[in-house]
C-alpha cells in the first residue's frame, strides 16, 4: 500500500469515528430527555409502567398510567432553537409505529378496561441545561 493509501484510509478511518461520537452524543441527549419526562410525570403523580417498550420495529419511549388512563408518550429532546419545535419531527409515520406498538402493549397485558391517550412531551435543552419541558396531552388520536 504506497503513502497515499494509507492517508486515506486514515482519512476513511478518522470520519468514522466523529461520525460515531456524534451518534452517541445524539442518543445521549435522547436518554437524558427521556429521564427529565419520566421525572415530570412522577412529580405529577403519574406511575411509570414502562420504559422504551419494543414491539418489532415499533417503539414507545414511556407507558404511564394517569388515574385510569393509559398514556402512550413520545419523548421528543431537541436542543434550542426559537422557531423549531420538537414536536413537529412526530409525523403520521411516526404516529402510526407509536398507535402500533399501543395496539400490542394492550394485547400483551389483556387490554384493560382503560382510556388510551397518546401525548408528547418536549424538551428542549441548553448547553447541559433543561431549558424547557412540555406535555402535550392528547398530542394525536387513534383512528
Amino acid at each position: 500500500m504506497d503513502w497515499q493509501g494509507i492517508f486515506n484510509y486514515f482519512r476513511l478511518l478518522r470520519k468514522r469515528w466523529r461520525w460515531q461520537r456524534l451518534r452517541r452524543a445524539h442518543l445521549r441527549l435522547g436518554r437524558r430527555g427521556e429521564r427529565a419526562a419520566a421525572r415530570l410525570l412522577e412529580n405529577t403523580g403519574s406511575e411509570i409502567l414502562c420504559r422504551n417498550y419494543r414491539a418489532g420495529r415499533d417503539e414507545i419511549d414511556l407507558v404511564v398510567r394517569e388515574n385510569c388512563i393509559l398514556c402512550f408518550v413520545e419523548v421528543k429532546t431537541r436542543r434550542y432553537k426559537p422557531d423549531i419545535r420538537p414536536a413537529e419531527a412526530v409525523d403520521a409515520a411516526k404516529r402510526r409505529h407509536i398507535m402500533r406498538g399501543a395496539r400490542r402493549y394492550l394485547r400483551e397485558i389483556g387490554s384493560p378496561e382503560l382510556s388510551v391517550r397518546f401525548d408528547i412531551i418536549e424538551v428542549i435543552t441548553q448547553g447541559y441545561r433543561i431549558h424547557e419541558i412540555r406535555q402535550m396531552k392528547n398530542a394525536f388520536r387513534q383512528k
